[in-house]
């Protein structure tokens, strides 16, 4: 018995001697850690476009089962925080696979709820199961590879992420009509479960435990505390914040917008938002390289102001092409900032502490789409026009800000010049 939980505390890391073989596992443990980070913001995505049909069913204003989006988000944000230090304690592998089989069960067992309440129960379970994956792959990226190789494997990462927005805020809206909401979760727990059975391949490839023993509640705050000592630590967390709670707001809201604005069914909605996760989903890859050759301190900004346009522009009386474009625009700002973070939260912590630092980064982010859904929902009693004003004042300012704030972000081999 002892042996065995040895062998589930400590998987040994074992890789082949060739270097070509090596590198195909690689892909193929990547991209499978990437389509389970897809099938979650698949799932997560797939609920606001849905509100007003969820409204209708169970029977609630648009606000009461609007709250199913922040109690997911809050829940995935407090759960990262410790997914992340047991994972330094008992290797990454042990921690994403108890968190994949949560999320696959309290995925599909939403489909069960017959109440705005047990909907949001079984949301809130789903969040608190399924933050283990994301935050433990990038740590695993920062495991594996040096700084200035990083940027590539976040890219592939969060091009699924990116497919799975589009294909869940898009995809559920215009399948939900003929084939009902409670398919999408139930085909949603179907496809994570393969995912699940066809990493158990790839388990030694995942990094030996570095830690070990857990430290105490205090030791884990104090390292929480360490890593946000520095001015670049601080910096970068803010702006996690910051970008999470505008996209959440804005986004969250859309299928209330378009339903309001155009008066546009389920159907017309999805194909009206069929563009965000799109851009990711082409140019991830790209943008990673661009990164990982060049920095970030001329790309962040950048994200951070067409996102900020792209919401000033839905103020206006545009015609719903407009409203594509401008999602279109939102999403390549999403591109353009949080992937780039992630490589920035990547350097700041040492090899022995870096699932507690991603656990933090995701919390930090997945606190931002809960408030940033509140916050925006509650502004809407002054209708959408004053709510995308502030929010997209807000990011102006922070995107002008950020030239400044992130002009070191340069590869490593630049840095010698500053």
């Amino acid at each position: 018995m002892s042996n065995r939980k040895e062998h589930l505390e400590h998987l040994p890391h074992a890789e082949a001697a060739d270097r070509a073989i090596r590198l195909k596992q690689h892909n193929r443990l990547f991209a499978l850690l990437s389509l389970a980070a897809g099938l979650i913001f698949l799932q997560g995505y797939t609920i606001a476009p849905l509100i007003p049909r969820l409204a209708e069913v169970f029977n609630v204003p648009v606000q009461e089962i609007g709250i199913i989006v922040p109690a997911y988000m809050l829940a995935y944000a407090l759960m990262a925080l410790f997914y992340g230090v047991l994972s330094d304690r008992f290797g990454r592998w042990s921690v994403i696979r108890i968190s994949l089989i949560i999320f696959v069960i309290c995925t599909a067992l939403t489909a069960t709820a017959q109440t705005a309440s047990q909907m949001v129960i079984w949301r809130l379970l789903t969040g608190l199961g399924a933050s283990g994956v994301i935050p433990l792959t990038f740590a695993l990226i920062g495991d594996l590879f040096p700084f200035d190789q990083r940027g590539s494997k976040l890219g592939l990462v969060f091009a699924a992420m990116e497919g799975g927005m589009a294909a869940g805020s898009a995809g559920g809206a215009i399948l939900e009509p003929f084939i009902g909401w409670r398919s999408l979760f139930i085909g949603t727990a179907v496809f994570a479960a393969f995912v699940l059975w066809r990493l158990h391949l790839y388990g030694a490839l995942f990094d030996t435990a570095k830690v070990e023993k857990l430290p105490t509640i205090r030791q884990i705050f104090r390292g929480y505390s360490q890593i946000l000592s520095s001015f670049r630590g601080k910096r970068t967390y803010a702006y996690v914040l910051w970008n999470g709670i505008y996209h959440s707001g804005v986004y969250t809201w859309l299928g209330l917008y378009l339903s309001q604005r155009y008066n546009m069914d389920a159907l017309s909605i999805g194909l009206t938002i069929l563009g965000y996760g799109i851009p990711g989903l082409l140019l991830s890859s790209l943008i990673g390289r661009a990164v990982d050759r060049w920095g970030r301190r001329w790309l962040v900004p950048a994200g951070l102001i067409m996102a900020a346009l792209a919401g000033i522009a839905m103020i206006f009386e545009i015609p719903p092409i407009g409203t594509t474009i401008a999602v279109l625009v939102l999403s390549l700002g999403y591109d353009l900032t949080q992937p780039l973070f992630v490589g920035i939260v990547t350097d700041l912590g040492d090899s022995n502490s870096l699932g507690q630092t991603m656990g933090l980064k995701v919390f930090v982010l997945f606190a931002g789409f809960g408030i940033g859904s509140l916050i925006f929902g509650e502004l809407l009693l002054f209708g959408f026009g004053a709510s995308l004003a502030v929010f997209g004042g807000i990011q102006l300012i922070s995107g002008a800000i950020a030239i400044k704030l992130f002009w070191q972000e340069v590869p490593y081999r630049l840095r010698s010049n500053f």
